[in-house]
């Protein structure tokens, strides 16, 4: 009997049409010989419907092949398709940001007892905001930029905030993916804008030191039944930083596998390992490092990462031998272990 798998998309972030982009992909290389997909399309408060249309409050619907909605039963994350009600033996879980990278979706799948795809609640949260992600690895001997941190509304000094991080620095929402809200600061004239931008997107912001090096995207995923290191991808952005243009509109090289020496390769990889395992990782992530003087420092860790053609970890899962449809497979059979 085929699973009945539903693909959640959107959610609440300005990461949210990304997410469609990643849940189509999903769609397209999953086995509909052995799977039942659903597309359940989380929509952002205050929304708009259409170019014309109304604001919307909360929606969560299902999105058939004609673009007909049918919502979807809160109470119990079902559907209801004429006199037939579907439950879901597992969630694909394709939402970046909040509510399905930050840990809201895993505590309200886990309260139901439907598995999905991503790591648990405690670990989506945890990794999703920066600071207490870098203070957890610390004691491990993980490095990391100097950084300072700031709660939105509180007082701030411009002078001290550059004794402590130097100049260039970055400014980034500390809860929030995509590199929405981050900006490179070159001057002291700089930095009250680039935090108002960065509040823009979240509550709390980040002001880290500038790291100069080879930037490199490590994914660790569990594939059949095991922890696995794909293959490192050196990023080289066109712009001044890895940002969205970079990410999104093709203006980087993603260079699979990294231009990096043996013993760069090895320390790299074996430390993106020990994060996954400390962590206590599941199903996708896929770590961001700055090499200073063949050191690598710990951006981010990224547990709901892009999953269309063109991002980092499906290029890096098929320059292993794994095929979109392994990969996306790999991740249902894993959660519904």
């Amino acid at each position: 009997m085929k699973k009945q798998i539903a693909i959640v998309m959107g959610g609440y972030s300005s990461e949210h049409d990304i997410s469609l982009k990643s849940a189509q992909v999903v769609h397209n290389h999953l086995d509909k010989k052995k799977f039942d997909l659903y597309k359940v399309h989380i929509y952002r408060p205050g929304q708009k419907e259409n170019e014309n249309g109304r604001f919307l409050e909360d929606k969560w619907v299902y999105e058939n092949a004609d673009g007909i909605e049918v919502p979807i039963d809160k109470s119990d994350f079902s559907l209801s398709l004429g006199e037939r009600k579907i439950t879901f033996d597992c969630v694909f879980n394709a939402i970046h940001g909040t509510p399905g990278e930050d840990g809201l979706l895993q505590a309200y799948f886990e309260l139901l007892g439907i598995p999905q795809t991503s790591c648990a609640h405690y670990q989506a949260a945890l990794t999703f905001n920066k600071r207490d992600l870098l203070s957890t690895l610390k004691p491990f001997g993980v490095l990391s930029a100097t950084s300072h941190y700031l709660d939105f509304g509180s007082p701030f000094d411009e002078e001290s905030i550059l004794k402590k991080v130097g100049l260039p620095c970055f400014v980034k929402a500390n809860r929030a993916g995509s590199s929405y809200g981050i900006s490179k600061v070159y001057q002291k004239s700089e930095v009250k804008d680039a935090i108002h931008h960065a509040f823009k997107e979240d509550s709390q912001i980040l002001i880290e030191s500038f790291l100069d090096g080879t930037e490199v995207s490590v994914g660790v995923i569990t594939f059949q039944g095991e922890a696995k290191v794909l293959p490192i991808t050196e990023i080289v952005p066109e712009n001044d930083f890895f940002d969205y243009e970079a990410k999104y509109l093709g203006k980087s090289q993603e260079i699979t596998p990294a231009r990096i020496s043996k013993a760069q390769e090895e320390k790299v990889s074996e430390l993106a390992l020990s994060i996954y395992k400390i962590l206590g990782l599941k199903g996708y992530s896929r770590s961001e490092f700055i090499f200073v003087e063949n050191v690598p420092y710990l951006l981010e860790v990224n547990t709901t990462p892009g999953l269309t053609e063109e991002s980092i970890l499906p290029q890096q899962a098929l320059v292993a031998g794994i095929s979109l449809s392994e990969l996306f497979e790999s991740a249902i059979d894993e959660a519904l272990r």
